[in-house]
């Protein structure tokens, strides 16, 4: 699957709603900003590790690029006139055993949150990890995002199976 223009621009554009509505309704309180950004950073995880693969996670966020890919494309090409180039750049990442088991259970807290979590925290999860995938695969930002995220959830998961699995 691929990310044209109008997908990325979507995805800041609820970065920019988010940072709006962070200075003006929450008083530029850090704490508000983080169910969006821990958000966000999943939704880039979930397009780096899962799309493409055939997996319920997978094809959540296939669903997710192809809905912002085309409200991101009618909006620049039918509401401002522009253009929607093909912006991709990024591959799945390469996560060990251990970062999938890593990948399952930040879906789990995920779903915690959404379920149990405040309401005014429902919105800022399900569009901050809308935003991740819509920008996960974009140019720069999946080479940058890529290695920071693997890495870490590669090395979170050599925790977990030195712990709970691998002797």
């Amino acid at each position: 699957m691929a990310i044209n223009l109008g997908g990325v621009a979507l995805g800041v554009g609820i970065d920019l709603a988010f940072l709006l509505r962070w200075w003006l309704r929450e008083k530029h309180r850090w704490g508000a900003l983080v169910p969006f950004v821990l958000a966000k950073l999943y939704g880039m995880l979930a397009a780096l590790a899962a799309l493409g693969a055939v997996s319920l996670l997978g094809a959540v966020t296939w669903v997710a690029l192809w809905a912002g890919n085309l409200a991101g494309y009618l909006g620049l090409v039918w509401g401002v006139g522009g253009s929607a180039p093909d912006v991709t750049r990024a591959r799945q990442l390469a996560l060990t055993p251990g970062g999938y088991v890593i990948v399952f259970l930040l879906t789990i807290v995920l779903f915690g949150l959404l379920k149990w979590g405040p309401q005014q925290s429902k919105s800022k999860i399900l569009l901050g990890c809308v935003a991740g995938v819509l920008v996960a695969l974009s140019g720069n930002v999946a080479g940058v995002a890529a290695i920071p995220l693997g890495s870490g959830v590669n090395l979170a998961g050599i925790g977990f199976t030195g712990v709970f699995g691998e002797h």
